[in-house]
């Protein structure tokens, strides 16, 4: 018996089966939960093609997290797939303007860029809890993704912001929701060779800083260690651990020099 037996999934933002969200939702049918994902626009159709390679094929739902519309309708969307229940959710959604608020124009983006940023990126995850509630009477899990926003990286610029206010949104989000047997956690993944990654300019000099200084080292092509790390927050195993962020990044956050 899988650790996730039983258990009804939503697993955002999959796109190619090199995302760390793909990994989860292959991860988590094996490990015996029932998942549907979620993706909108243009990658909806690129969704649709990579769910075929997961087996048994999940369904597919068009969710934009900054449509009011989307997230009203979001708890009857999963009914409407046999979810009469939700009992984890996974947020692995991000974006910011790649050519101003990315790769050195700190200093220079509008405020309309950040407010897009920060929407998508973190807001999200609030939005979203809150649009799967009626669904989650029973407790459940949510889980978001990171790239550790406690210090600043060269180029990541205002999607730091966005991961910093991220992981302040799920330590808020675990205080008010706990009392509904809900947990909110983050996991913080080292560089991965994903669409958002190669979205960050200069973002393959992380590699090589990951290369040299991980005491674990790091494969920025296996998204599997990251994706193991979400299932088990999405299982009981961690029954008492909220409003946390686990690294799994090769050890890299413990080191200095």
């Amino acid at each position: 018996m899988g650790i996730l037996e039983g258990k009804n999934v939503l697993v955002t933002g999959v796109t190619m089966t090199n995302s760390i969200a793909y990994k989860v939702a292959e991860i988590a049918q094996a490990e015996g939960a029932s998942v549907v994902i979620s993706n909108f626009g243009r990658a909806l159709s690129l969704t649709r093609r990579i769910a075929k390679k997961l087996d048994p094929e999940p369904a597919v739902l068009e969710l934009d997290v900054t449509s009011e519309e989307h997230l009203a309708g979001l708890a009857d969307a999963l009914r409407e797939q046999g979810f009469d229940h939700l009992d984890g959710l996974v947020h692995s959604i991000a974006f910011a303007n790649p050519e101003t608020a990315l790769g050195g124009a700190f200093l220079s983006t509008e405020w309309g860029d950040v407010g897009t940023s920060l929407q998508i990126s973190a807001y999200s995850l609030v939005s979203l809890t809150r649009a799967c509630l009626p669904l989650m009477g029973e407790g459940g899990s949510v889980v978001g993704m990171t790239f550790d926003a406690r210090i600043s990286w060269p180029s990541y610029d205002w999607m730091g912001v966005s991961k910093a206010a991220l992981e302040s949104a799920s330590r808020y989000l675990a205080r008010y929701v706990g009392e509904q047997g809900i947990r909110s956690n983050i996991v913080s993944a080292g560089p991965l060779d994903t669409i958002a990654k190669k979205a960050i300019p200069g973002s393959s000099s992380f590699n090589d800083i990951w290369a040299e200084r991980a005491p674990l080292g790091w494969d920025a092509t296996d998204t599997t260690p990251a994706a193991k790390a979400v299932v088990a927050l999405l299982s009981d195993w961690f029954a008492s651990t909220t409003g946390e962020m686990i690294h799994v990044d090769g050890g890299l956050h413990s080191t200095g020099a």
